[in-house]
């Protein structure tokens, strides 16, 4: 792998990975539409330490909510209320809203993992993409803030997080559409979907850790795992700052348009090259 393929791919996951267009997808697509064919003992490693880089802007952004939940939680837990609080609530259904996808992920790894050998079927999961972002943006009420959210929310928002094991299915997409259509204000819910990728990042990434660790680690990794970590984080941050903004007065129908177009361009560049 190159420093500039490790730069493009590191921006390619910072960027899908907040916004909602699926970061599996792109980093999928990305290289099997550029002809790109590199050292599987360096992409794994690649993929999973820079996905943990796209940790790194999302702590810094919400790091007053992050605060605020941890130190009800540390308040609380004496006293046997660690849930009392809005913000330890909060982070309550967070918990809550994480375990399908975990619980899934644990029982259909080797199935999702056999989807991220296959480009063409991950650019047609892009259209379920684009079909739960114009279906929140359809239902959504705009009504209600965090505070008055229900454990039926969280569980609701977590299997749609589910979906999103999937390559092709946006996990912020996915979420945030989940939320809008619990009637979530558009900010609120993509709050809740940042905050939610935290822990499910946290947990994908020590799985495949572990993965790694039984493969062992190529020294040749290094240099573009670096590259690819600081631009992930980079350009990462952009994403979550961008979107905050724009979903406090634009729909994200933009993305639902966006998500069909790439998934037409892979099918139509995998008929070109003769793909079944």
């Amino acid at each position: 792998m190159t420093w500039l393929q490790a730069l493009i791919l590191g921006i390619v996951q910072g960027l899908s990975e907040y916004l909602p267009i699926s970061s599996s997808a792109h980093l999928v697509l990305v290289p099997w539409l550029l002809g790109w064919r590199n050292d599987e003992r360096i992409v794994f490693p690649f993929d999973v330490l820079v996905q943990w880089g796209t940790l790194v802007p999302v702590l810094i952004y919400f790091r007053h909510d992050l605060w605020a939940i941890l130190a009800d939680w540390w308040n609380g837990i004496p006293r046997g209320s660690p849930f009392a609080t809005p913000e330890g609530r909060l982070g309550g259904w967070i918990l809550l809203a994480t375990l399908p996808a975990a619980v899934l992920g644990v029982f259909l790894k080797r199935s999702i993992e056999a989807v991220f050998l296959q480009p063409v079927l991950t650019g047609i999961l892009l259209f379920g993409t684009a079909g739960l972002l114009w279906l929140g943006e359809y239902l959504g009420r705009g009504e209600r803030d965090l505070g008055r959210m229900r454990a039926w929310d969280a569980l609701v928002i977590g299997f749609a997080q589910a979906l999103s094991l999937l390559p092709g299915i946006s996990r912020s997409g996915s979420t945030i559409a989940a939320g809008l259509g619990r009637g979530f204000l558009r900010p609120e819910a993509a709050r809740f979907s940042f905050l939610l990728g935290i822990p499910a990042l946290v947990g994908a990434g020590l799985v495949a850790i572990r993965d790694l660790y039984v493969l062992g680690f190529p020294a040749e990794a290094t240099l573009p795992i670096l590259i690819g970590f600081s631009s992930a984080a980079a350009s990462g941050y952009f994403a979550i700052w961008g979107l905050m903004r724009m979903v406090r007065r634009h729909s994200l129908r933009a993305f639902a348009v966006y998500c069909v177009g790439v998934g037409i361009l892979t099918i139509a560049f995998a008929v070109l090259r003769g793909y079944s």
